[in-house]
């Protein structure tokens, strides 16, 4: 008989009632319920609703962080690794489109709010393999002098725009559409001397 990680229960119910409903529309009552855990239970995962939300965040992040590096051509020209992230970036949230949904709503929150702001202006303990390639690009002339935040936003902002139209089923994103959205988003970036 299968024995069930109450924890990852929990997590697994926050994201599908978070998802679907916004965080306001996913009571710790109702996610412990979907979860099949008593009430109290869920306490003794999560001191509290703040904290389940911020942890869910943590875990899929770091389960896409993992996904990105599985591969990722460390020592290779920029525009390879650029490339490399992207595409490799839209298939995970292709697959894991709950975890895009998710993902957006918490930065698009208070509670992402405060850590893009410190992805974007490289606080210690920030480390992110896109800013370090914008990084490196600028040092060596390779992508275009804009703020990161501007660069996050023509790397990213098509990406987050087309993927949420495939969830939708207004598009669909095949390997050669993704391959032509990358090189589109390398192009919005890269200075005009460049490959």
């Amino acid at each position: 008989m299968k024995t069930s990680d109450k924890r990852t229960d929990v997590l697994q119910a926050a994201l599908e009632l978070i998802t679907e409903r916004g965080f306001h529309g996913a009571p710790m009552a109702e996610i412990a319920k979907k979860a099949g855990v008593a009430a109290g239970t869920i306490y003794r995962y999560f001191e509290s609703k703040d904290m389940l939300i911020t942890e869910l965040h943590r875990e899929l992040e770091d389960r896409i962080v993992a996904a990105l590096r599985d591969g990722y051509p460390s020592g290779r020209p920029l525009r390879e690794r650029f490339l490399y992230l992207i595409g490799a970036l839209l298939r995970y949230l292709i697959a894991h489109p709950l975890h895009f949904r998710y993902m957006e709503q918490y930065f698009n929150s208070p509670y992402g709010i405060s850590l893009h702001r410190d992805r974007l202006l490289g606080k210690p303990g920030s480390h992110d393999i896109l800013m370090d390639i914008f990084k490196q690009g600028m040092e060596e002339r390779v992508i275009k002098e804009f703020p990161k935040a501007v660069l996050f936003s023509l790397a990213f902002g098509p990406m987050i725009s087309l993927l949420r139209d495939h969830i939708l089923g207004f598009i669909v994103l095949d390997d050669t559409l993704i391959e032509q959205i990358t090189e589109a988003c390398w192009d919005s970036i890269k200075r005009n001397n460049t490959a």
